[in-house]
């Protein structure tokens, strides 16, 4: 993104803001990070639904971590479209119970640890894929899958990595090893985890095509990629017409697909020879648009395809839940984060950040993120203090 391009969001972020925070601060107590503060507040929902179901709480008791716990004041909390698929109540691996405050991942810093933690440090930047509990100024944790945050990045962009671009970057290199050069296609290229594929790819010398609404095009083609309007024709064809040269025939060797359903075949059909598809949500049960047979039936197809990937040419399929991998990989999942902020820090890569906002704004950002086409991620800042004197700096 331009630098003038990023100024601008920034001006834009920090006027919204501060719209929010003055409509919804009470300072009531003293705080060792940032002095005089508002009693510590929450997104609550008690009931599942639209937009409106995201209520802002307060609290006024501060939570105590228990043994191998810790709590952390949260810096930032990343919104996306998992958090409205579990606001609807449609996430298979969470239901509840209510009430629940909503935010997949988050950065903060570790404020006080409970019995028997030695891995985190008070005062330690870190980072978690909480899967609920991120939209909060005070989350309780358990300390074993926390990450440190290095020095030196951005909160909001870092808050991107435990869930977008570890999506991404298991994706890519921990099934199969694509070279340079290889042409990977990314459905719904302009989401945060799209976007990270596209980023992460150019990162690995990948060649890339991902589809997008035809408002979301130049956002795609910034990270060096083809962009597909999938409103206008036939997706598959205009793939197969872009890589009709490569060798060994047209086709992408690897395509991403959240949308899931029927749509898995249409992704499939997308491969080259040897070709592998990864399924990693299914977005048209998540608003409805189709029903947990279907969803269930592109999970079937995708198993189907890869135990049977001989009569397929050689094309596969398998699908990626990144909760299920990090219990079962969970010293992969500590490494693959390091590596990513590594990254990070070195300006390896570049987590599009559209908007930061306060906590009072989560309705707002929930209409924006149903709404499609944002082309980057959103991210909360729970802290005022935090959010306007960060973004503030940025802009200097």
């Amino acid at each position: 993104m331009l630098m003038s391009e990023t100024g601008q969001h920034l001006r834009t972020s920090l006027r919204r803001f501060r719209r929010y925070a003055n409509a919804d601060s009470t300072a009531i107590t003293s705080d060792p990070w940032y002095g005089a503060i508002m009693s510590w507040q929450h997104i609550r929902i008690t009931r599942f639904g639209g937009p409106e179901v995201l209520e802002l709480a307060e609290q006024p008791t501060i939570p105590e971590p228990g043994p191998g716990e810790v709590r952390i004041k949260i810096l930032a909390a990343g919104t996306g479209f998992t958090d409205s698929f579990i606001r609807r109540g449609r996430y298979p691996d969470f239901k509840g119970p209510l009430p629940f405050t909503p935010g997949y991942e988050l950065v903060g810093v570790v404020d006080k640890t409970g019995p028997g933690v030695v891995a985190a440090r008070e005062g330690e930047l870190v980072a978690d894929l909480c899967v609920v509990g991120g939209y909060a100024q005070y989350a309780i944790r358990p300390a074993r899958f926390l990450v440190p945050v290095p020095d030196g990045v951005d909160m909001a962009e870092a808050v991107c990595i435990p869930l977008a671009y570890l999506t991404a970057f298991q994706m890519l290199t921990r099934y199969r090893r694509l070279p340079p050069g290889a042409t990977i296609l990314a459905i719904g290229a302009s989401g945060t985890v799209g976007t990270a594929l596209l980023d992460v790819a150019r990162h690995l010398g990948l060649e890339a095509i991902g589809t997008c609404s035809a408002a979301n095009l130049a956002a795609v083609e910034r990270f060096g990629a083809a962009a597909i309007d999938y409103r206008v024709g036939d997706f598959v064809a205009s793939v197969r017409e872009l890589t009709a040269g490569h060798t060994g025939g047209a086709g992408v060797d690897a395509a991403f697909d959240a949308i899931g359903g029927a749509h898995f075949g249409r992704s499939f059909a997308c491969l080259a020879s040897g070709g592998l598809l990864v399924g990693y949500g299914s977005q048209t049960m998540a608003v409805g648009r189709e029903g947990l047979a279907s969803a269930a039936l592109g999970l079937a197809r995708l198993k189907l395809w890869g135990a049977l990937s001989f009569l397929f040419g050689g094309r596969r399929a398998l699908f990626y839940n990144i909760t299920a991998r990090r219990l079962t990989h969970p010293e992969e999942f500590k490494a693959d984060v390091a590596t990513l902020f590594e990254l990070l820090r070195d300006g390896a890569i570049h987590p599009v950040v559209i908007d930061r906002l306060p906590l009072a704004a989560a309705s707002e950002v929930h209409a924006r993120i149903d709404a499609g086409g944002l082309g980057g991620k959103i991210v909360l800042l729970p802290w005022p203090a935090s959010a306007s004197n960060h973004t503030t700096a940025i802009m200097k």
